[in-house]
């Protein structure tokens, strides 16, 4: 059915002068596409929500009569970045707890600090910086879980951005809800408010199989397919976890999920670094998506996630920025981009194990595959959803360019992204967030800083 309802996109725009809203051209496309790749001096012509077409400047324009021109022949149009694991609203722990191993950092310091701090306005001006931050540095989608998931999509919804949400299901009270069955409706509740939303995809989100009861974990996986949306989780990202798992239940964390079977439907695990070559069987078999995240990694020292034999197995690998307060400061998908690569060749003593390709790919489309999204997002091709960035050459490390991918994955920063449009809307405009206040919302940031200082300090 894909396959005829591409071919009715695409059968209008082979004739001349075709109305677009919209022609947007530059230096470089790099396109996300295998087939597409990088077009020189190339352009996209958008109509509404969508892309009409994306090839050389000079056929765009022969093909396409657009209300409106924008040429910017010293930046490169790329697909939007897809952050595929990350939790919004602690931004506003953003260098709580720097310097400590997960249990710790979680136990004796996160979970404490949202016992005190976490509400629906945390989450509110949370969000909201989050978003700010993403968009200005490229990002067009993300996917996060935590609480009072509703508000983080009236956030995301009011800036235009895109996400994938996951209402958390965890074994003690939470902020927002105080017991599993509290929790589960909540979930439920929440998945059927955003399931036709054009920018919300709602996500059931259990923490982890070592902070959530199995009979939840069964249940999520029940409610994820029941509306046919998809399930988000930590999984096997500490060696603690591991060794916990093999000890208490003679199996690995990713086994275990896989005989409650959680995995038995759209799945997203956050990090995998603890993965032996089963695990990776596993997932495979289940075309699970991993969200690997190399900062959080490191800067937890958790452990080096194993993506090139993941990526080998066909597995959909995206990347994440996990959230800031002590397992990564910043949203940044530019520099994500940059130590996944990097990450990867010092495992493996490889210069050539994961290549600037493949690692913008992690960022953009097989994000996107991970997240079961491929078909609307993650390249500019015709038909898509028109999730465009620009990302700026005008400064000292931009040039000279011999390979657009490496300068995008290796020289250029979040920093340099111009303009970003979501669903046909530009939201980011010369590096101004068109659709937020930016200055209300750095206020509020700094107004919960004291107030989450001092509640830490009791």
């Amino acid at each position: 059915m894909r396959w005829l309802v591409a071919i009715l996109w695409v059968m209008p725009l082979l004739a001349q002068n075709v109305q677009a809203d919209l022609i947007w051209s530059a230096g470089w496309v790099a396109t996300g596409s295998p087939a597409g790749g990088v077009i020189e001096n190339g352009a996209v012509a958008v109509q509404g929500a969508r892309i009409l077409a994306v090839g050389p400047r000079a056929e765009i324009e022969a093909r396409f009569t657009a209300t409106t021109h924008l040429d910017q022949p010293n930046a490169i149009l790329a697909p939007g970045l897809i952050n595929t694991h990350t939790h919004a609203a602690m931004s506003l722990f953003r260098g709580v707890a720097n310097d400590r191993k997960l249990e710790d950092w979680l136990q004796n310091y996160i979970f404490p600090a949202e016992a005190k701090n976490v509400d629906r306005e945390f989450v509110r001006w949370g969000t909201a910086l989050a978003v700010l931050e993403m968009a200005l540095s490229g990002t067009t989608t993300f996917t996060d879980m935590y609480y009072f998931e509703d508000t983080v999509a009236e956030v995301t919804k009011g800036a235009g951005m895109r996400a994938v949400l996951g209402q958390s299901l965890i074994g003690f009270p939470a902020p927002d809800f105080k017991t599993p069955e509290a929790q589960l409706a909540g979930a439920t509740a929440f998945l059927e408010k955003y399931s036709n939303d054009p920018l919300i995809t709602p996500a059931v989100a259990p923490h982890a199989i070592y902070t959530t009861p199995d009979e939840t974990l069964r249940a999520a996986r029940t409610l994820a397919n029941r509306f046919q949306k998809p399930l988000l989780i930590h999984l096997a990202e500490t060696k603690t976890e591991y060794d916990e798992a093999r000890q208490k239940r003679q199996k690995t964390p990713t086994e275990t999920l896989n005989d409650l079977g959680v995995l038995n439907g759209r799945t997203v695990i956050a990090h995998g670094v603890w993965l032996d070559d089963s695990d990776v069987a596993i997932l495979a078999a289940h075309s699970t998506g991993v969200a690997h995240n190399p900062s959080s990694n490191m800067m937890l020292a958790s452990g080096i996630a194993p993506v090139v034999k993941l990526l080998a197995r066909g597995v959909a690998v995206g990347l994440g920025t996990d959230g800031p307060a002590g397992s990564n400061n910043d949203f940044d998908m530019m520099e994500e981009m940059d130590l996944a690569a990097k990450l990867a060749k010092l495992a493996g003593n490889d210069p050539s194990a994961l290549s600037a390709e493949q690692v913008f790919s992690m960022a953009t489309l097989n994000g996107a595959r991970a997240l079961g999204m491929q078909d609307q997002i993650g390249s500019l091709e015709a038909g898509k959803l028109a999730d465009i960035i620009s990302v700026r050459l005008d400064a000292p490390r931009a040039t000279p360019m011999y390979d657009v991918y490496a300068q995008l994955v290796y020289a250029l920063k979040g920093s340099d992204v111009g303009d970003v449009m979501v669903n046909g809307r530009m939201i980011v405009r010369n590096r101004v967030m068109t659709t937020m206040n930016a200055r209300v919302i750095q206020s509020k940031a700094a107004e919960y800083r004291a107030k989450i200082a001092a509640s830490l300090a009791r």
